[in-house]
This record gives C-alpha cells, sequence and structure tokens, in this order.
C-alpha cells in the first residue's frame, strides 16, 4: 500500500495545486511509482484520459498535470469527482469521466455522501498500485459549516492516513493567523495529520520571519517545514480562474511591438489552460478582454472554451463585445473561436434537448461563419490528431493563418455541440481535420474557429505562427522539483514517507 502525501490549504489560490505538481516530480526523480489524486475538482478546465472500462473520461487539468509530472499515465481515478460550474448554484457532474445527469439536481450535502464512495474506492486503488499517493485538497479543511460533508479534504487525509502539509499565501497578510486558525478548527485526530506547514509566495529576507515560526510551532507543535518564495514564472496553468494579466513575453528580437493577443474572458470561460505557453512567450502580448475597449489595439481576438456557450454569448452581447469582435473581424484582424468560441462565431445555436442552456431552444451566433451548431445530450470525449489543411487558395494563402498550412498538433475536444456547414449560406473552407479526415475547423477569410483544444500547447504551431521555441512541459516539471530542492530540506520531504 502506497505512502500518501496530502496538501491542504488555509484558502483556495494558496498554492495547493501547484505544490502537488512539484512533489509528484521531486518523487518520482527518485524512482517511486508515483499517482496524484484530488477526491473532487470544481474547475473548468479539463483533460480527456482514458477510463478503467477502455473508454475515455474527463478530469480537471491540475491533475492531469500532476500525473504527467509523476510520469504516470493521466487517468479518471486520479479525480473521480470533477464539477463543471454552469452557473452560480449549478454544475455539471462527473463521476469517474462521465458525465451524471441524474446527480445534478440532488442537494450538496446528501450529493457528497452519494460521491464520496467512488472517491474512496479510486483512492485505494492508487494506493494499492503506487509507492506515493500525492492529494490535492479544495480550498480550506477547516469550513466549519462545510465539514460535515466534506470528503475531498480531512476525510480523505484519514482514508489514505496521509501525511498533510498545509500551504498558506504568505503574500496575501495574516498568514500565521490563517495557519494557526485553520489547525485549531480541525478535531484533534485530524491535527495529528498535520506534519508541516509551508508558507508561500514570500517576498523579502526570511530571517525577518523570526520569531513567527517558533511562536506558531510551541501553539500547535507543527513546524514550519519549507518557506517558499514568490515564483510567478513557474510555467504551470493557473488551477481556478484566469491567470493575472503579467505576460512577459515583451517585444521579440525582431519588432519593437509585441504582437497582441485579446482572449475574451466571459464568465464560463472555460480550458483557459491552453493559453499558459503564451504568457511568457517572446514577442506576443496576453490581455483579457472584458469590454470593448480591451479589444482596441488588438491584433487578434479570441474567443476561447465556454461551459456554457448560449450564456456566455448573451453575456457578450451585453458588454458590446459582439459588435466588437464584429468590428475587428471587418477591419481584417484576425480572429479566433476554440470549441465553445468556435460555436458563437456561426449563425445559429440550436439546444431541442436543454443540453446547453436549461431552456433550451435557439439562439443566433455572431454570424461570422456560415455554421450551425446543435447541442446533443451526449457529450463527445475525444483525443486528437489534427491537421491544418494545405492553403492554396490566394484569399487565404495570405490571410492570418497561412503559417499554419500543414500544421499538424495534438489535441483533445470536449462538447456537446455539433457543428456543419449552414445549407443556405456560401461554403467555408474546411480548415481543419482530425486523422479519420472529419471536419474540425472552418475558416472564412482572417475568422478561423476549430473544435480542437491544445493549440498553443503544440511547439509546432507556436513555431509557425511566431517562429520560437518554448519550454517543454517536461521541463516545466523539472524546473518545480529543482525548486523544492533548493527551497524544502530533502530530509523534511523524505520524512513524509515514514509511518508515523
Amino acid at each position: 500500500m502506497a505512502r500518501a502525501i496530502m496538501v491542504l490549504g488555509t484558502t483556495s489560490g494558496a498554492g495547493k495545486s501547484w505544490l502537488v505538481t512539484a512533489l509528484c516530480r521531486w518523487y518520482a526523480r527518485r524512482g517511486y511509482r508515483v499517482a496524484p489524486f484530488k477526491a473532487q475538482n470544481m474547475s473548468n478546465n479539463a483533460r480527456v484520459v482514458p477510463a478503467p472500462d477502455g473508454t475515455v473520461g474527463e478530469i480537471g487539468s491540475a491533475q492531469y498535470f500532476q500525473a504527467l509530472a509523476a510520469r504516470a499515465t493521466p487517468e479518471v481515478r486520479q479525480n473521480p469527482v470533477l464539477l463543471k460550474p454552469e452557473a452560480d448554484t449549478r454544475s455539471q457532474v462527473v463521476v469517474l469521466g462521465a458525465v451524471r445527469r441524474d446527480l445534478a439536481a440532488v442537494p450538496w450535502r446528501e450529493r457528497s455522501e452519494v460521491l464520496w464512495p467512488f472517491a474512496r474506492d479510486a483512492l485505494h486503488a492508487l494506493m494499492a498500485e503506487h509507492d506515493v499517493v500525492i492529494i490535492e485538497g479544495a480550498g480550506s479543511p477547516a469550513e466549519i459549516n462545510l465539514h460535515a460533508s466534506d470528503y475531498v479534504n480531512m476525510r480523505t487525509a484519514l482514508a489514505a492516513d496521509a501525511a498533510c502539509l498545509l500551504v498558506t499565501d504568505i503574500d496575501r497578510g495574516g498568514a500565521f493567523a490563517h495557519l494557526y486558525g485553520t489547525h485549531q478548527l480541525l478535531p484533534v485526530e485530524e491535527r495529528a495529520l498535520i506534519q508541516g506547514f509551508v508558507l508561500n509566495r514570500f517576498r523579502g529576507d526570511a530571517a525577518l520571519l523570526s520569531p513567527g515560526p517558533e511562536q506558531l510551532e510551541a501553539l500547535t507543535g507543527v513546524p514550519t517545514v519549507a518557506v517558499l518564495p514568490m515564483w510567478r514564472e513557474h510555467g504551470l496553468p493557473e488551477e481556478d480562474g484566469v491567470f493575472d494579466d503579467r505576460s512577459t513575453g515583451g517585444a521579440s528580437a525582431t519588432s519593437t511591438r509585441p504582437l497582441r493577443l485579446a482572449v475574451v474572458a466571459y464568465p464560463r470561460i472555460s480550458n483557459l489552460d491552453e493559453f499558459q505557453p503564451l504568457r511568457n512567450l517572446p514577442g506576443v502580448r496576453l490581455v483579457w478582454a472584458r469590454s470593448p475597449s480591451d479589444l482596441d489595439g488588438a491584433d487578434w481576438v479570441v474567443l476561447p472554451g465556454s461551459k456554457h456557450t448560449t450564456a456566455d454569448l448573451a453575456w457578450l452581447r451585453a458588454q458590446g463585445l459582439d459588435l466588437a469582435v464584429a468590428r475587428h473581424a471587418g477591419q481584417g484582424g484576425a480572429v479566433l473561436g476554440i470549441c465553445g468560441g468556435l460555436q458563437m462565431l456561426g449563425e445559429a445555436l440550436i439546444d431541442l434537448h436543454a443540453v446547453d442552456d436549461p431552456l433550451g431552444g435557439n439562439a443566433p451566433g455572431l454570424g461570422l461563419l456560415p455554421l450551425v451548431t446543435v447541442f446533443e445530450p451526449e457529450k463527445l470525449l475525444r483525443p486528437t490528431q489534427a491537421r491544418f489543411a494545405t492553403l492554396t487558395e490566394p484569399s487565404v494563402a495570405t490571410g492570418p493563418w497561412s503559417a499554419l498550412s500543414g500544421v499538424a498538433f495534438d489535441g483533445y475536444e470536449i462538447h456537446h455541440g455539433r457543428t456543419a456547414q449552414h445549407p443556405d449560406l456560401p461554403t467555408a473552407t474546411a480548415a481543419v481535420r482530425n486523422a479519420a479526415g472529419d471536419v474540425l475547423g472552418w475558416q472564412q477569410g482572417n475568422v478561423l474557429g476549430l473544435y480542437a483544444h491544445g493549440l498553443f500547447e503544440s511547439p509546432a504551431v507556436l513555431r509557425a505562427l511566431f517562429g520560437v521555441e518554448v519550454c517543454t512541459l517536461d521541463a516545466v516539471f523539472d524546473g518545480l522539483a529543482d525548486f523544492l530542492d533548493q527551497h524544502v530540506p530533502e530530509s523534511v520531504l523524505m520524512n513524509l514517507l515514514k509511518d508515523r
């Protein structure tokens, strides 16, 4: 049976996902068979991975990256429950990779009791097959109003007999109070699992922290085992929400002005992690657009994925962004739609089964591509080998996407919509196909839409579009492990594997 290590946080955004990913690579480099685990994730960032029955399913992107860091195959047991928010009070429920529409309407506390056995069994199965399982908590383990039905944190920790680290974001302030309060609000048997405190995102001279860590240990019996400096450029996508606008790419060697890419950040944006490679790319400035003025000066406008295409399209119109996108396209600016963004670019959205919109019905698209999308109850999930057509038409060859002619990339698809050419409008160019020859993307002049996620994670695509090489994911994971080597004593990490 594996030894379990769990990373808990005093708050959301404390650094749990990042630290779990780093630990996965750190232990994997020492020869251990490592697997990540998160009992339940709430995120619209998801990846397509294998399921035990030979099919495919989806898990949170954070666990996908953690599995790659662990040198393990990503699979659905690593994130047995995924909640994908569709509105403030409604989420799609994914269990072992598959959508469970029957559970979406079950009240939260009752639903937790139904979901816990799936998570517990997946955890124990992974522990039986690996040497080390690195577990990520969710939010805070000490939310006293939720504690009785929270299975993601301490119920999982107890089931795994995990050695727990409690991490806090010291850059926010109040770090010692967060650590002490979280520790004290836990029941005695749960406090006993916490083996160390971690201060994350520290700026300045660590010697100035004294006597805080010593006083905290005197109060709790738990040592502060690591102080991790602020490090924004680690290269991992953000786990929650839109990451900050501090792109550091700047101008390239051949241009004094970076290419400005405006990604429309609607409320139910999904799969935004695929834009992380652009964030530090030389010659590229990535910005998030929430108003028409955010598109001013943009070279490209990108409509990303959406968990609720119809609602996000209505939001886009309410902000006046529909007119701004149309104006940008009319002036010859490049427009790219990915998955839900592709659906928005078409002429119409048809939802007869109330899949995307609880009220169902039809909605007009932006009319920038001659396409119609029909939402089907069954979600399409598949890894995809995509290839851009060899574009020979003069009108296309001079367009903004001509550099992608013949370029292939590996991606994935997650969508309910099925999109096809509008029968009464001029035919769009079939710009992208998969290995079976199915059309995955369409182009009309400077407007391109495709279903395959992962475009900007492809070195071949980035090389074709921007003429640059990027750091590989494997190098990013090694950098995370190197960071731990620099700032955490090896004895601390090895002691977490010892029986208590």
